[in-house]
């Protein structure tokens, strides 16, 4: 299954920002003014999807939206103004750790009793929780490992080098078909739902938005490169006990082959990745830079952050007998 190349429609606004954001890119209207972004809740939906549109202008845009828009100097500003208060609630809400190695030797306890979405999708969940956990997962499994790569001309040496080998194999080590992307738009074949990119934005809750935003922020910013590294040694710590419990739920709920496939190659992949990235991204970074230590610590601790509160949406909504969705598959 291919993911289909073409740019993805505006979708509907979530308030007077994302609202306001999107006239002006069809030239219908003025930018949102900081009065009206200074009362948006920084993690609720209007701030999230209005943050996620100028993100995306980076990556493939949207049809009917000029090119040129990714550089506009205005709609930078008003970006910039949106992003200050998503970090800055994350700096005050997320932080528990002040050092790298304190976060991450955290991440490789497993909880003898966890209850995570994983937990749940392997033990108890169905089909429907499957799909829709996929199309939450979709905004950011269609662009998998795209966030992570602004972040190499910034980094050297052995840095450098674990992070350009960890990110070869993200993108099929030279393999279209193996493209992780490309795994999961064949996942959500199996799975019965539309693969085209862009195409659950409108359904995906503020939670879902924020945890790709974040990767968003981090990447696009020198500043927060070492954010950024916390947030990837997180995804890769994490992703193969988390992946083979998703393999099961898989499994179990008969999502079938492709689905399988995707979650298992990550038990194996993400199982090498995670010492290349303590080792040498992580090491390696900390080596040249230690004044980012801190950094490293608050992107673990932020990335953990945004996924319990995603978690806690999933399976508030699941748990109740609802669909997680804001437009039910």
């Amino acid at each position: 299954m291919n993911v289909t190349s073409r740019e993805p429609t505006l979708p509907p606004a979530r308030g007077r920002i994302s609202e306001a954001i999107m006239e002006y890119l069809c030239n219908k209207g003025p930018l949102p003014n900081g009065k009206a972004i200074s009362a948006a809740a920084p993690l609720g939906d209007d701030l999230q999807l209005a943050l996620y549109i100028c993100y995306e202008l980076h990556y493939r845009g949207f049809a009917d939206v000029g090119a040129d828009r990714e550089w506009d100097p205005d709609l930078l500003r008003v970006r910039a103004a949106l992003e200050q208060p998503f970090l800055e609630t994350l700096r005050d809400a997320a932080t528990v750790h002040r050092h790298a190695d304190e976060a991450l030797d955290e991440l490789l306890v497993e909880p003898v009793d966890g209850c995570g979405v994983s937990h749940f999708l392997r033990d108890e969940g169905e089909l429907w929780q499957v799909r829709e956990y996929a199309a939450q997962r979709s905004l950011y499994h269609l662009k998998e490992a795209d966030p992570h790569a602004w972040v190499l001309p910034r980094l050297w040496g052995r840095a450098k080098a674990g992070m350009a080998a960890v990110e070869f194999d993200e993108f099929g080590a030279g393999r279209a078909d193996r493209v992780h992307a490309r795994l999961f738009a064949d996942l959500m074949a199996d799975l019965e739902l539309d693969t085209a990119y862009g195409h659950w934005l409108d359904a995906a809750g503020a939670e879902a938005l924020a945890t790709v935003n974040l990767m968003s922020l981090f990447g696009l910013h020198r500043a927060l490169r070492g954010a950024l590294v916390g947030h990837f040694a997180t995804v890769e710590i994490t992703s193969s006990p988390g992946s083979r419990r998703m393999a099961q739920a898989m499994r179990r709920t008969g999502a079938g082959p492709a689905a399988e496939h995707f979650y298992d190659e990550h038990v194996e992949a993400d199982a090498v990745h995670e010492q290349v990235v303590r080792r040498d991204v992580v090491a390696g970074l900390l080596e040249e830079e230690p004044h980012l230590d801190g950094d490293v610590a608050f992107g673990v601790d932020a990335t953990t952050y945004l996924e319990d509160r995603l978690g806690e949406r999933l399976l508030g909504a699941w748990r109740a007998g609802e669909s997680s969705l804001r437009i039910p598959v």
